[in-house]
């Protein structure tokens, strides 16, 4: 639901009023707050002042997909809006719990089972992408429907990001570039069924839920390879290998796929790189250097 101010979404969703307010920190686009309410309830609300509010909208296109599946947990997000030129997004307020004895194993199994749940109501008529585009960070993600997975990667992930990072290559990169980009289908496999992923899916992006079991906040979620998703966990450091060794026992990973791991997350690196600068360029042409 839309609202035109912070005031009103909180009447309209809680029946109260913001008593007071508290900042959170740890994410580096949005700011974050603990709203405590008049009548005793809690919310969590994020905002963005260089955002529009569709930037919050596609966050809570992305929460109920997660939910929908009914696999692992999310929190259910609220309302969203714009007020003053600051973009702002209500959900409710998940208490970060203690980690459960098994925490890594059942993380590992919930996703896999997400990434199992039927993906047929997400895509209209094709089998990847999105209903809508939303967000990789701050960087707007294209999810136009594909019926082949080489094809949405290629078109959908990897052109757009070197297409605004275009300023950091010089002539013979972009000749690897392109080499890479016209030969992605003999890097890259159709997967055995299609998988609604998380997106962006690191430490920063899971927190321990009040039943001590893992939630997945913050998503760039689409229709895609499962891979890319266990690609990205990989990427800044890995989780516990108790995580992938249950994953892959309830969703066995396709022969190859540490030769496809870092195409994978090359789509990231690509964002980082046109987020954050020049520092992520060398990374960038490492991979691409690798497979062209």
């Amino acid at each position: 639901m839309e609202f035109s101010s912070i005031d009103k979404a909180i009447s309209a969703l809680f029946g109260s009023e913001i008593e007071s307010s508290s900042r959170l920190y740890g994410g580096d686009i949005n700011d974050a707050f603990a709203l405590r309410l008049k009548n005793g309830g809690l919310a969590f609300m994020k905002s963005n002042r260089s955002a529009p509010a569709r930037f919050f909208k596609a966050e809570i296109e992305g929460l109920k997909a997660i939910e929908k599946t009914g696999a692992i947990g999310a929190p259910r997000a609220l309302g969203y809006g714009s007020e003053n030129g600051r973009a702002f997004l209500i959900l409710e307020y998940v208490s970060e719990g203690r980690r459960s004895k098994n925490f890594w194993e059942i993380f590992g199994q919930k996703l896999a089972a997400m990434h199992k749940a039927d993906t047929k109501s997400y895509v209209s008529g094709e089998s990847f992408g999105f209903a809508s585009d939303n967000y990789i960070g701050r960087t707007r993600q294209i999810n136009a429907p594909k019926a082949a997975w080489t094809d949405f990667f290629r078109e959908c992930r990897l052109e757009p990001q070197f297409k605004s990072a275009e300023r950091f290559f010089g002539a013979s990169d972009i000749k690897r570039i392109n080499s890479l980009l016209d030969n992605l289908d003999k890097y890259l496999i159709e997967p055995e069924r299609p998988s609604l992923l998380h997106g962006d899916l690191w430490s920063g992006n899971f927190m321990s839920g009040p039943d001590g079991e893992a939630w997945l906040i913050d998503p760039a979620v689409y229709v895609g390879h499962a891979e890319a998703d266990i690609a990205m966990t990989e990427l800044f450091g890995g989780f516990d290998a108790k995580f992938y060794a249950a994953y892959r026992e309830a969703a066995p990973l396709e022969p190859g796929y540490p030769d496809r791991r870092d195409l994978y997350n090359l789509y990231q690196l690509l964002n980082h790189l046109n987020m954050f600068g020049g520092s992520y360029l060398g990374s960038v042409m490492r991979i691409v250097k690798k497979y062209a």
